[in-house]
């Protein structure tokens, strides 16, 4: 079966002097080179609404590069019964609270167990919709609320609005040290220059944007609840982490545990064991694909990240009985 892949976006002033292909690499990062050159070569590329099949053709920056590209799925992905959290569904969507541990799209390391799998079992007709009808993704160990599309219209009506900054998604996180106020990180995102699969803050990244407020205080970590302006991988761990205040048990940008002095056993043992990102997609607002219609979805917090609250509250108010 067919699948249209379909993305546009403005090529940024990094790309001054770069080739088109070697253009394309660094803004659709999901997709390989030699993919990438095939659709230039095939006509499904164009620069400024012109067909562009010179890969060696140069760049600027500020083009608006847009691939409508038609490929056979080199995978038939089989529907699994896996347990679905579905907070909304209708004729045209879905919207569902995604555990820890649970990742949305297969891959390398992850053939099958996914979301994606789950949704086919769920919903057969989503064979139909690429992606399974997937419009936007989270890690793995984040937690909380994705939006699917049912249909092809649905999918590209979402994918267009997530492309204009119209769908809102707000998280909660709790941060390693004390921050003071709110503020945004506006900084690029891009493959790491050594370690191929982490992301991290580089000029030659896309332009990211995260706005963080702060929640919560404790003795030496932050709750936030933040909300995302742009949506690249990995942004708000990779963003937390650029500012010196990396997410509680992330395994990847996090470092080592930072326990207060003097905290609690109970504490220090949550600490060392919360081996995942303590980030979670709280909120979830956009206009309905079909209808138009405002709407919005809460998910409260799960067990493992009220309890990581509860333990931080005890230890302020431990604290601030000893020094009374």
């Amino acid at each position: 079966m067919a699948e249209i892949i379909q993305h546009k976006d403005s090529v940024p002033e990094s790309c001054l002097g770069k080739r088109l292909d070697q253009t394309l690499a660094q803004m659709f990062p999901d997709y390989s080179r030699s993919r990438l050159k095939d659709w230039i070569l095939a006509g499904s590329v164009t620069v400024n609404g012109e067909v562009q099949t010179r890969a060696r053709e140069k760049m600027y920056g500020g083009e608006i590069i847009a691939i409508n590209a038609e490929v056979e799925a080199e995978v038939r992905f089989e529907p699994q019964d896996i347990p679905l959290n579905i907070v909304y569904e209708d004729d045209d969507i879905l919207v569902i609270n995604k555990p820890a541990d649970l990742v949305v799209h297969p891959g390398a390391g992850n053939p099958d167990g996914t979301v994606l799998n789950a949704l086919l079992n769920h919903c057969p007709e989503l064979e139909v919709v690429p992606r399974a009808g997937i419009v936007h993704r989270l890690d793995k160990d984040t937690t909380g609320l994705m939006v699917v599309a049912k249909t092809i219209a649905a999918q590209t009506n979402l994918v267009d609005a997530l492309q204009r900054r119209e769908i809102t998604r707000e998280y909660e996180a709790v941060a390693n040290g004390i921050m003071t106020a709110g503020g945004v990180v506006d900084e690029p995102i891009g493959r790491h220059a050594t370690k191929r699969t982490h992301m991290a803050v580089t000029f030659s990244g896309r332009p990211s944007v995260t706005h963080y407020r702060v929640m919560e205080k404790y003795r030496l970590h932050t709750r936030l609840r933040l909300r995302l302006e742009t949506g690249r991988t990995h942004q708000i761990r990779v963003h937390m982490a650029h500012i010196s205040h990396p997410l509680v048990g992330d395994p990847v940008y996090g470092g080592r545990p930072r326990p207060p002095k003097n905290a609690t056993p109970e504490l220090l043992a949550m600490l060392r064991s919360f081996k995942r990102q303590a980030l979670h997609a709280a909120m979830l607002s956009l206009y309905h694909p079909i209808t138009g219609e405002l709407m919005t979805w809460h998910a409260d917090l799960p067990e493992d990240f009220v309890e990581l609250v509860q333990l931080l509250q005890e230890d302020n108010k431990l604290n601030a009985q000893q020094e009374y």
